[in-house]
């Protein structure tokens, strides 16, 4: 039986001081958007948001069912780059305070309101002491970098994430330090001085020649030796055989989780704690979350092994890994949204959830599409195609822990191009017109190719990307089995749609992908392994029907079934 409640929903974009204060009240600049419609709540729990211009139907709205807050593994993330995100102090440099700002817009806090984009996690760039506008080269693993604030600005931060029931991690970079850092310079005083009793003689990796296979290493000035350096000649590589070594990195740690409070990491750059050694790096990790989950036993991370998913999984008994195969402009992900065979896509999915549960049944998929290492998605699928928003629901509407890169929810654009630098991946969010921080040092990519608008061009259009990405997460929220379920790839012979279910609890959703430019039918009575009677949720360009046991799915659209 279903109860209908007429409702007013008031969408307020914050654009200056808002976020997380005392009253918890929200400000705004006078950016608002009025919308009507009607609330729908029934027995299921279920719900379908159609968002149009000047008009909000939301129907089967329920958030009681909804469990994502307690389960740690399958989140939906946001990747920030703090430098380029929100800046609250007027010098152009994204900070911490920044985002405390804008926490309303990542997530108000209720799931029910639908006035935010309703994020679950947060993954900060590298917020500590550092030369650098990446902050990759540490110099002081105890200091934030007074670009981005203060340690209290973080507490802050992490405080108003919990109150919201957001997960914060933070990238941890300890393979190498930056080339500042009080500890390599002890390193190159112990060599200078041949003191091999310096507690620091050995705490970075050192040869006696420039190149040895293909690792790099630089010269120790005064000195016969030489540190070893693959990503740079500003990032000495720590040596991990070093017992103070392992010592220091596990207290950096054991600071953040007990003293700030984050809930874990992004470790950076996992494969080249031992280069090229794959047994001894996964040895390393093994006892790295071993002593970290002595510390939070619920401890969310992640690592970066950018490699194929053969080498990749073999990290997996130690910790959950970002997904590479699935990223990217011929990953899995842009493949199937781009006219591709789905069936392939979720066979795929089953294939790597059984591979990484078998060497840990905690573990999971953590698909993504970009990163601050791409280039940006929009440039490859763009929102005319329709690609953009088939390969969202690729993502989110799936198991694991889906990353989102900020601005991707809006189509930002930005590549390397022949200026060949990362800059350029990593543009400054466009929250307004006249409310932006300033680009990285060093990007060239020009403002006239950002052609989907900002934040605030968005918010009030319905049909906009990120109106369709808060959808998609709300729909994920809604359904439990998305993130607690066991997942199965159904194939459908003879289309290139796809089918999958996830059970939990004895409850199993069935989801239609059809990612195609026509419409699809399908006699659902010929389909083994699936037992479905009606539509509770469907999302995209068009819509769909069920007429007996005839289901037709639009084009570009994905369907949720019971």
């Amino acid at each position: 039986m279903k109860r209908t409640v007429s409702f007013l929903l008031t969408l307020i974009m914050i654009f200056t001081l808002a976020g997380c204060s005392e009253s918890g009240n929200s400000v705004s600049d006078g950016a608002e958007a009025v919308i009507e419609g009607e609330r729908s709540y029934d027995t299921t729990g279920r719900y379908l948001l159609s968002l149009k211009t000047n008009e909000a139907v939301i129907d089967d709205v329920s958030f009681d069912c909804y469990e994502g807050a307690n389960d740690t593994n399958n989140l939906v993330f946001y990747e920030i780059f703090v430098g380029s995100f929100a800046d609250s102090d007027g010098d152009k440099i994204g900070d911490l305070r920044g985002i405390i700002e804008k926490m309303d817009y990542l997530n108000d806090g209720d799931p029910k309101s639908g006035e935010s984009l309703g994020i679950e996690g947060i993954w900060l760039s590298p917020i500590f002491k550092s030369p650098s506008y990446h902050k990759y080269d540490v110099t002081d693993y105890y200091t934030i970098d007074e670009s981005f604030g203060t340690m209290e600005d973080l507490k802050e931060l992490v405080k108003c994430c919990h109150e919201r029931g957001v997960k914060i991690i933070l990238d941890l970079v300890i393979n190498h330090t930056g080339a500042q850092n009080e500890w390599f310079a002890k390193f190159q005083s112990a060599h200078r001085h041949e003191d091999t009793s310096d507690e620091y003689y050995d705490f970075y990796s050192y040869g006696d020649s420039i190149k040895q296979g293909n690792r790099v290493f630089y010269p120790i000035s005064s000195s016969d030796d030489f540190y070893e350096g693959n990503f740079s000649g500003d990032m000495p590589e720590l040596n991990f055989d070093c017992e103070a070594v392992r010592e220091a990195v596990l207290d950096i740690a054991k600071f953040y989780l007990n003293d700030v409070g984050v809930d874990g990491f992004r470790f950076d750059a996992a494969k080249y704690v031992y280069y090229g050694e794959t047994a001894s790096n996964v040895d390393f990790w093994n006892w790295y979350m071993g002593e970290l989950k002595k510390i939070k036993p619920d401890i969310y991370c992640v690592a970066e092994v950018w490699d194929s998913d053969s080498l990749t999984q073999e990290y997996s008994a130690a910790v959950n890994c970002f997904d590479f195969s699935m990223s990217q402009a011929d990953g899995m992900i842009a493949t199937a949204a781009k006219l591709g065979d789905v069936n392939q896509y979720n066979s795929y999915v089953e294939k790597y959830l059984n591979v990484v549960k078998s060497k840990n049944p905690d573990n999971t998929i953590v698909p993504f599409i970009s990163n601050h290492d791409m280039d940006r998605a929009a440039g490859y699928m763009t929102l005319a195609s329709g690609y953009a928003k088939t390969a969202a629901n690729l993502y989110i509407l799936g198991p694991g822990s889906p990353f989102i890169y900020y601005g991707e929810e809006i189509g930002m654009k930005g590549s390397r191009g022949s200026s060949n630098t990362d800059a350029n991946r990593r543009l400054r969010m466009r929250w307004r017109e006249g409310e932006m921080t300033a680009d990285p040092v060093g990007a060239t990519f020009e403002d006239s190719k950002q052609t989907n608008g900002t934040v605030l061009s968005q918010f009030t259009d319905g049909d906009s990307l990120y109106n369709y990405y808060k959808r998609l997460i709300m729909i994920r929220k809604a359904n439990p089995e998305f993130y607690k379920g066991e997942y199965k790839a159904i194939q459908l012979p003879g289309t290139k749609m796809g089918c999958f279910t996830m059970t939990y609890n004895n409850s199993t959703v069935t989801v239609f992908q059809n990612t195609g430019i026509a419409p699809v039918e399908l006699d659902l009575s010929t389909v083994e392994g699936i037992n479905v009677s009606k539509i509770t949720d469907y999302i995209g360009i068009a819509d769909a029907t069920l007429d007996g046991t005839l289901l037709t799915v639009g084009e570009q659209t994905t369907v949720i079934m019971r």
